[in-house]
């Protein structure tokens, strides 16, 4: 498990695929974008593979698996189809996200407890294949003990409600969500758990989260993607990796 002063960024480049696919044809490429980030300081790139491919595709996971120097973490569905290419592919690390095709994007975490039948053999044969598996859950006790008993080797808390709660001005709700988030990830750290967190994020609120020591590793995307269109997306890195480098900072005083 990596020391708790480490943090990790990961970029999503979903989203850059999206664009692409709003007009067709291959620009912009998210390959080119993933290697553009990892230049400016990501130490791996997410990807989510859809069900209805509405913007990352077969071939950019191949690609980005073949040609990137950092490690590819895929999002995925625990389904047949899905884990039969996670296998194909074999990718560092798999995320299991829920997934309903009418969403625009992933709106909670994983109801990891009611669903253990389906995600228990999923994760047992990723992990088999050499593929570390985190579970996309929210700061619940319930669904992080249960991460636990099925061995899945990480977590990825689901930040949403806490950034909107921000966002909105909501503090009660926000205090709420934090304590939330600091507490889940004592406690999946306590069991063994490797801790990562995604969604939503944006300058302020990374920096805030990359103060809770417990985790290792923060997943951005569409944030990013949108501040790349004022600063390019060298630029948005950057700024994200100095705003998570302050807030470790923070937690290390």
């Amino acid at each position: 498990m990596p020391s708790i002063s480490h943090l990790r960024l990961g970029v999503n480049v979903d989203h850059v695929a999206t664009i692409r696919n709003a007009r067709g044809g291959a620009h912009p490429d998210p390959v080119a974008a993933a290697k553009i980030a990892i230049a400016a300081g990501a130490a791996g790139i997410t990807a989510h593979l859809r069900e209805d491919r509405r913007h990352i595709r077969d071939h950019d996971i191949e690609r980005l698996k073949a040609e990137i120097e950092k490690p590819l973490n895929l999002e995925m569905a625990a389904t047949p189809e899905m884990t039969a290419i996670a296998l194909k592919t074999k990718p560092h690390a798999a995320c299991l996200v829920p997934e309903r095709r009418q969403e625009v994007t992933t709106e909670g975490g994983l109801d990891a407890v009611a669903q253990h039948n389906v995600l228990a053999p999923v994760v047992a044969k990723l992990v088999e294949a050499g593929i570390r598996v985190s579970l996309f859950i929210a700061a619940d006790p319930r669904q992080i003990e249960l991460a636990a008993r099925i061995r899945a080797p990480a977590i990825e808390i689901h930040t949403g409600a806490w950034c909107e709660a921000m966002a909105a001005g909501q503090h009660a709700n926000a205090d709420a969500e934090w304590l939330r988030i600091r507490e889940g990830a004592r406690l999946a750290r306590s069991l063994g758990l490797e801790v990562h967190a995604g969604h939503g994020l944006d300058y302020s609120t990374a920096e805030t989260i990359a103060a809770i020591p417990d985790i290792v590793e923060l997943n951005i995307g569409h944030f990013l993607v949108g501040e790349a269109i004022y600063a390019g997306l060298d630029a948005a890195v950057r700024g994200m990796r100095a705003a998570m480098d302050r807030g470790r900072a923070r937690s290390a005083s």
